[in-house]
């Protein structure tokens, strides 16, 4: 199948993913009585949000290598999703990036206040592991095969991953940072939940560690293309599509990567990395024609 038709059946196959996804978030968002139900619709407004819901296909995608049935695995994808949705929450909050909007609407702190979006986040990301640990689900998978699966996600979140990449962030503010200070930035920030998303769905198939160093390597390219087109776009892309204003990373005096590589050069390296994405899948089972084309599409995107 050529480069074409490989994305359009990706692209088709996301979909099926997204709605998936989207019908299985809305399940977990329950009601709440007043005042409760204040904090519930902030969750519900910033996790159900759309978005490109990255993270839980990998999951999804990766285990479907193993298996066709993927619903035993819906939840992990799920909870991936959830501390991706509390990340942007708090990322976006004026002691954080201090951004007001999100995929074309308010952020969760104009929305809802900053007290109500806090407690959001803090509750979508305690809500991802009470998913996890959810003992109606632990039959589906060995108990030690859970607890790893439990333990890598906690530590992606972590100060060795999402919150680790967070301080780095901040602590670069106004600085000229190098291109290796960034990809660790971004190695944390952004690669950590894209690599435990990878990581979770062979741990759970059952992939034997070779092919798990795989999807990791996978995965960790894409991350690394997927944050240098988030440069890109902040430059040149267009404010209707990505939902934010464009330039805000030059705003803050955020070192990017099109300002130390130029647009060519950045443009250059997410090419590079999306290709070492693909090499990495030669050395996994099935059909990779899904990750092969999600590749493209992550570093082809305009949004």
């Amino acid at each position: 199948m050529d480069v074409a038709n490989e994305q359009i059946v990706a692209k088709a196959a996301l979909a099926g993913y997204v709605a998936l996804l989207e019908e299985a978030l809305g399940c977990y968002i329950r009601d709440c009585p007043y005042p409760e139900s204040k904090v519930t619709e902030a969750m519900a407004y910033s996790l159900l949000g759309g978005g490109k819901r990255i993270r839980g296909a990998l999951v999804l995608a990766f285990y479907r290598l193993y298996h066709e049935d993927i619903e035993a695995v819906l939840p992990y994808a799920c909870a991936v999703e959830m501390i991706h949705a509390y990340s942007l929450i708090h990322d976006d909050l004026p002691c954080m990036d201090d951004d007001d909007m999100r995929r074309g609407k308010p952020s969760c702190h104009k929305a809802y206040g900053e007290a109500t979006a806090l407690l959001a986040g803090d509750a979508l990301l305690t809500l991802a592991f009470e998913t996890v640990a959810d003992p109606r689900g632990l039959d589906r998978f060995p108990p030690e095969i859970v607890l790893q699966a439990i333990w890598r996600l906690a530590a992606a979140a972590g100060y060795e991953g999402m919150i680790g990449g967070q301080v780095i962030d901040l602590a670069l503010e106004g600085q000229q940072a190098t291109v290796q200070q960034l990809d660790r930035m971004n190695e944390k920030k952004t690669g950590a939940l894209i690599r435990a998303s990878a990581h979770l769905g062979c741990l759970l198939a059952g992939a034997r560690e070779d092919e798990v160093e795989a999807g990791l390597a996978y995965a960790g390219h894409i991350g690394a293309a997927f944050q240098i087109i988030d440069d890109v776009l902040d430059v040149a892309g267009d404010e209707e599509v990505l939902g934010k204003p464009v330039g805000s990373d030059a705003a803050k005096g955020k070192s990017t990567y099109v300002g130390l590589l130029g647009l060519v050069g950045a443009e250059r390296q997410a090419r590079q990395y999306n290709a070492q994405a693909k090499e990495a899948l030669r050395r996994l089972p099935g059909d990779t024609g899904f990750l092969r084309g999600l590749a493209d599409i992550l570093t082809e995107r305009q949004y």
